[in-house]
């Protein structure tokens, strides 16, 4: 049976595997952007802008566009002890930065400081460390392996009683508990 010109077949992807970084493109862009990186080169290769150097103990935060409209704020995040470093050397770093955009972008750069806890061999770390949750109490473990003891598959059962455990677990926000 031939097909006729009018029925056209589904729209296909036939490049194969994507790269992740080319399906979030635009994803990680507005995200970007709404942090003030309108060009996400300057987070994405820190390193080389800023140098090992600096790269190692700065952090770039935000670019915040101020009312004067006559480039905008660089605020970098470092360590109180290398703040002093840093500011003898911001200069040349919106040179560099200014380089990255290509054009005079970056009028200031501004210094926020942390506390040296924060920074792990010289890299700096800004997310706080997870908290061990505590380890259930026996009563709601056998809830949740009553609940998923009728499947058959060992895997599967698992991870239903995995869920099981977090559901029977999670806090209730309406018992203030």
């Amino acid at each position: 049976m031939a097909r006729t010109p009018s029925a056209s077949p589904p729209a296909r992807r036939e490049r194969g595997f994507e790269p992740t970084g080319g399906l979030l493109k635009h994803q990680i862009r507005s995200v970007g952007e709404s942090r003030g990186f309108a060009v996400a080169r300057l987070l994405t290769h820190w390193a080389e802008i800023a140098g090992e150097e600096l790269a190692r103990c700065t952090r770039p935060v935000k670019v915040g566009y101020g009312r004067e409209g006559m480039g905008a704020s660089l605020t970098l995040l470092t360590t109180g002890a290398m703040a002093p470093m840093v500011e003898m050397q911001k200069d040349r770093l919106r040179e560099r930065v200014n380089a990255a955009y290509g054009y005079a972008a970056i009028s200031r750069i501004l210094i926020t400081q942390t506390a040296a806890s924060g920074f792990a061999e010289g890299q700096a770390e800004f997310r706080p460390a997870p908290k061990t949750p505590a380890p259930p109490d026996p009563v709601t473990l056998a809830k949740a392996a009553e609940t998923a003891a009728p499947v058959k598959d060992p895997a599967l059962r698992a991870a239903l009683e995995a869920m099981a455990q977090n559901i029977l677990t999670r806090r209730n926000p309406k018992e203030g508990a």
